[in-house]
């Protein structure tokens, strides 16, 4: 049970990694709407990964309350242990891509918040954000 566990988690891993890589790739192409349809497929990918290592969490456990006099390195076989290091080099993997992709979201939005403020310039009035004075010369003809 343990090795089906810890694949589901690593396709879990990697179809989150192909869509942050899929993100960074569409943000490039000012393609955002194709980023928000997969909002929601990140979000289960996300949840099914969670379940997947609370489940892999369960499954040591119970090999560890089985056998207490052995260290985890005995207790599971060659192909489960280099699943654990994949597991691991997949984590980090996905946290260099995401990384990657917030320094672009971040960018992309203090571009948009500059231009905003360059066509309708705002002021501070106590803590709040409001529209100055001299953002009147747009106007909008129908």
């Amino acid at each position: 049970m343990l090795a089906f566990h810890l694949e589901s988690a690593l396709k879990d891993l990697n179809d989150l990694i192909a869509m942050s890589q899929q993100d960074i790739e569409d943000i490039k192409q000012a393609r955002h709407d194709a980023q928000f349809e997969r909002i929601g497929l990140k979000e289960d990918a996300i949840k099914s990964f969670e379940h997947r290592k609370s489940m892999i969490d369960h499954e040591i456990s119970k090999l560890m309350r089985r056998h207490p006099e052995s260290d985890m390195a005995t207790l599971l076989d060659d192909e489960q242990q280099a699943s654990l290091q994949q597991l691991k080099s997949k984590l980090a993997e996905l946290s260099d891509v995401n990384k990657k992709y917030a320094k672009m979201v971040l960018s992309v939005g203090t571009f948009y918040n500059a231009l905003l403020e360059r066509v309708i310039p705002t002021e501070m009035e106590g803590y709040d954000r409001v529209t100055s004075k001299d953002a009147s010369f747009l106007k909008v003809r129908v």
